[in-house]
């Protein structure tokens, strides 16, 4: 027998490419050698070693097209806020978190809602409630504002005198002055973020990688692009590599974080910075793509960048305004990286757009593949706009659960609303777009995404009306744009995203077909088998559950 060489016979293999539909594959070391039916491969097998598929579903494996690796793994050891109920619920559950970890020198939270305070604004007192003694930090649903006690306050050095940093805001008391617990923005990433590295441990970042790689593996991810590396998460990846003799768990792309400051010249430095790293990490298993912008906030927070106001009167400046991205963008894009731009108000996602056309004028015709991230609104212009400056349009399908809906919608209130995370008007207008999670500020696993994608509906609560139906997709469109677009948006579309002779042996092998169990079916589906570059990198543990 050749145990170099594997026929996966007999199942129902969707390809993501044309034809759409397959038998059988062969597989010779991390290679396709062959994608069709079962009578030709027959012939073409010898004596390889037979999987038996027995007519299971099989397709491209999921990219993640915008997650954070780090940060996802780092989640999985907070408590979860996501399904509490008010404010009490909260305060209960950092309290048994509390006493589940008594030597915890601070305690960590992840994904409350806005929604769930009932209309009234978060203070430190209202942790303070629950834990007084030790600093608590609880990440929002959307990661971009943390609510904080007083001890964490104290801890990082916040009191009434503290500025706000560029493009951030500490929520202040209007009488006293005083801080109340509330971080946005760059207060966040500036300041919370750099504190609390400080005190996290190479081995703590290593234990927490592996954690997202398996979670990753076990729910049919093959790749994923970060989109937020800094030098602590690339130095966690390349001990990762090592480790692995020059190969990872699955891909990774990352995009290198900028962070705005007051000076053209430090924030072109750290493109420069992201240029080198390109140069040196451009490998199948690890490679820098690109840089990450965050152009405004979030619509929950009332921080994204609108062009109209939002329903109580108030508008958010952006992050970066054009005449401090251009050059960013500029210097990128003449140094061939990608820029991902995060652009969720619609007077951001122009910004991008001005700053992509500035570019194109200055560095002239080249080849380019930018993308940008989120787009929840967006003007009808600018959707075609973004189509013919040839622009991936990376959304995430998660942030439309209808579960989560509610204070998105009534801090817009309006029109606008009407148009909400419209991913067909990409393609319509001729758009790559490309889907995933956005893994901690929603759940990474890439099914549950597609039942959102293909529905509109809740996959926290099916039973919830969908949300702006006409924008569904279609099945076979949903699992491409996870998949083949995914590969396109971070240049792996000659290696990975269709099942195709010559392309990468990246597949997952489902224990349902979506396409004659329907859209629910995702909800129950389960990978049985996860194979990257021909490895099995994950198999269900249940008897006689995986194909032999």
């Amino acid at each position: 027998m050749n145990t170099d060489t594997t026929h996966y016979r007999g199942g129902r293999i969707f390809t993501a490419a044309e034809p759409a539909w397959a038998e059988s594959m062969i597989v010779r070391g991390d290679r396709l050698t062959y994608v069709g039916d079962t009578a030709t491969a027959d012939t073409l097998s010898g004596d390889a070693r037979v999987v038996d598929l027995g007519g299971a579903f099989v397709l491209p494996g999921f990219i993640d097209a915008h997650t954070h690796l780090l940060m996802m793994g780092q989640a999985l050891q907070k408590v979860d806020l996501q399904s509490a109920a008010d404010l009490t619920d909260i305060q209960d559950r950092i309290r048994r978190f509390a006493a589940e970890n008594p030597d915890a020198p601070r305690l960590l939270g992840r994904s409350w809602l806005f929604s769930a305070l009932d209309g009234h604004p978060p203070t430190r007192q209202m942790i303070d409630a629950a834990e007084a003694d030790r600093p608590v930090y609880l990440d929002s649903n959307d990661v971009h504002s943390a609510w904080v006690n007083t001890a964490a306050l104290r801890e990082l050095g916040i009191d009434a005198d503290t500025p706000d940093p560029i493009g951030g805001r500490i929520e202040r008391d209007p009488v006293t002055g005083e801080a109340t617990g509330m971080l946005f923005e760059t207060a966040v990433t500036q300041i919370v973020w750099p504190a609390l590295a400080k005190v996290i441990s190479n081995d703590e970042r290593d234990t927490a990688l592996a954690a997202a790689f398996e979670q990753y593996l076990a729910d049919g991810v093959t790749g994923a692009v970060d989109m937020a590396l800094g030098a602590d998460e690339v130095a966690a990846l390349e001990r990762a590599l090592a480790a692995g003799d020059g190969t990872l768990p699955l891909r990774v792309a990352g995009h290198w974080l900028i962070e705005r400051t007051d000076s053209e010249e430090d924030n072109v430095r750290q493109v420069h910075e992201a240029a080198q790293f390109q140069q040196r990490l451009q490998g199948p298993w690890l490679r820098m793509a690109g840089i990450k912008v965050i152009i405004d906030g979030v619509i929950d927070s009332c921080t994204a960048a609108m062009k109209e106001p939002y329903s109580d009167g108030t508008n958010a400046e952006p992050i970066w305004d054009l005449a401090s991205l251009a050059p960013v963008v500029a210097a990128a894009d003449a140094a061939g990286l990608q820029v991902a731009m995060h652009a969720i108000g619609d007077e951001a996602s122009e910004i991008a757009l001005d700053a992509l056309e500035h570019a194109v004028a200055a560095n002239g015709i080249r080849p380019r593949r930018h993308r940008m991230e989120h787009l929840e609104t967006i003007t009808e212009d600018n959707v075609q706009r973004l189509a013919r400056l040839g622009v991936v349009a990376s959304m995430q399908p998660v942030h439309a659960d209808p579960a989560i809906q509610e204070n998105w919608r009534a801090m817009l209130g309006d029109h606008r609303v009407e148009r909400a995370f419209p991913w067909p008007e990409m393609t319509a207008a001729g758009a790559v777009l490309a889907l995933g999670s956005d893994a901690p500020t929603a759940p990474h696993p890439p099914l549950p995404n597609m039942y959102i994608a293909t529905t509109r509906k809740s996959a926290i609560d099916p039973a919830l009306a969908p949300n702006l139906p006409e924008y569904a997709l279609p099945m076979a469109d949903a699992l491409a744009h996870a998949t083949r677009d995914a590969a396109y948006s971070c240049r792996w579309d000659d290696l990975t995203g269709q099942l195709v002779a010559g392309k990468a042996a990246d597949f997952v092998v489902l224990d349902g077909d979506p396409f004659t169990a329907g859209a629910d079916s995702l909800l129950t589906a389960r990978v049985q088998l996860t194979v990257v570059a021909g490895s099995v990198r994950h198999e269900a543990e249940v008897a006689g559950s995986h194909p032999r």
